[in-house]
C-alpha cells in the first residue's frame, strides 16, 4: 500500500503558520508484509519538489501519469519499527495502478464544504516491482483525494472511513463523520468497474476495540447481522489515527475491507503534534 500526502498531516507546516504548503510536501509509503511492514513519511521542502501537468516529484520519489495509469516510483527510507526492525532501511520500487475507470463526482464531507473528497478510481489493478524486479505483488487497487481550506482537525472530532471489494468486484466505500458542529456526516457509496455511483443508506454501526493509543473505532455491518464488524489485523496504530483490516458483511456479502479512524480532537493536541516528527523527519535541503 502507498499514499501520497501533502502537508495535511505535517507538524512542521502547522508550526510554521500554515502560509507555505509547497514547502511541505511528502509522498508516505507503507507497506505491510509477513516479515514485517515498513514505514517512511519523510517531508522535504520547496526545493527539493517538481511538478507539471502529469508528474509530481518529492526528492527521490516521483508520482506520474502514463497514459492512463498512474505510476509511482519510490526510494526512500523506512524508520524503525521495534521489535521487527530496529534500524532505518532503505524501500526502494515501482507502483503501477491502473484504473478500471475514473469518477467524477466530488463529495462534501462536511455541512459547509471546507473538505472534499473524490473517489477518483475505485477499482483497479495494481502491481509493485520492489528491489529493481527481486519481488513482485500484484492485486486490485484504489485511487482518492482529499482536499480542503480548513484543518481536518477544525471539522472533524473523528471519522470513520472504510473500503472493500464485493464479491462481483465493485467497489463498496464508507464514510462516517463526527463533525466539530455535532452534525454526523454519512456517505455509503457502491461504485462499479465502470464508475457507475450508487449511493445507499448507511448500514447500522457497532464500536470496535480501542487502538492501544486509545483511539475511538466504529465498524458498519447490514441491518441485523449475525456476524457484526470486527478488526481482523491492525496495520498502524497511533495518538490520532488508525488503520485496521476489518471483516463485516455489507451489501449480503461477506467482505474485508481497509479501515481507517481519525481522531480530529487527538489531532489538535500540541502534545500529539511535538511527537509527530518521530514518525514524520523533515529534510528541507
Amino acid at each position: 500500500m502507498i499514499a501520497f500526502v501533502g502537508s495535511v498531516f505535517s507538524p512542521y507546516y502547522h508550526w510554521a503558520g500554515r502560509r507555505d504548503p509547497d514547502d511541505h510536501v511528502c509522498i508516505n509509503v507503507a507497506l505491510y508484509r509477513p516479515d514485517g511492514n515498513r514505514w517512511s513519511m519523510t517531508e522535504r521542502g520547496r526545493r527539493q519538489t517538481e511538478r507539471d501537468a502529469s508528474s509530481f516529484q518529492v526528492g527521490p520519489s516521483a508520482i506520474r501519469r502514463d497514459g492512463a495509469d498512474i505510476v509511482i516510483d519510490f526510494d526512500e527510507v523506512s524508520g524503525p519499527r521495534p521489535p521487527a526492525q530496529f534500524l532505518p532501511r532503505r524501500i526502494k520500487g515501482t507502483i503501477r495502478f491502473s484504473p478500471d475507470a475514473v469518477t467524477s463526482q466530488v463529495f462534501n464531507i462536511d455541512q459547509g464544504g471546507s473538505h472534499k473528497w473524490w473517489p477518483v478510481s475505485p477499482t483497479g489493478r495494481i502491481t509493485l516491482d520492489m528491489d529493481g524486479g527481486t519481488e513482485r505483488w500484484s492485486g486490485h487497487g484504489y485511487m482518492d483525494s482529499n482536499w480542503g481550506t480548513e484543518p481536518l482537525e477544525e471539522g472533524f472530532r473523528i471519522w470513520d472511513w472504510a473500503r472493500g471489494l464485493l464479491p462481483g468486484g465493485d467497489a463498496v466505500i464508507l464514510y462516517d463523520s463526527i463533525r466539530k458542529d455535532g452534525g454526523r456526516g454519512l456517505i455509503a457509496l457502491r461504485i462499479g468497474r465502470d464508475g457507475t455511483i450508487s449511493p445507499f443508506e448507511m448500514p447500522d454501526k457497532t464500536q470496535l476495540s480501542k487502538g492501544f493509543w486509545g483511539v475511538p473505532r466504529s465498524g458498519h455491518h447490514d441491518p441485523g447481522a449475525q456476524a457484526k464488524a470486527q478488526i481482523v489485523r491492525t496495520l498502524e496504530d497511533g495518538p490520532f489515527y488508525t488503520r485496521s483490516v476489518m471483516a463485516t458483511r455489507l451489501l449480503g456479502a461477506d467482505i474485508e475491507l481497509m479501515h481507517e479512524s481519525l481522531s480530529g480532537d487527538r489531532f489538535a493536541s500540541p502534545i500529539v503534534k511535538a511527537m509527530l516528527p518521530f514518525r514524520m523527519p523533515r529534510r528541507a535541503g
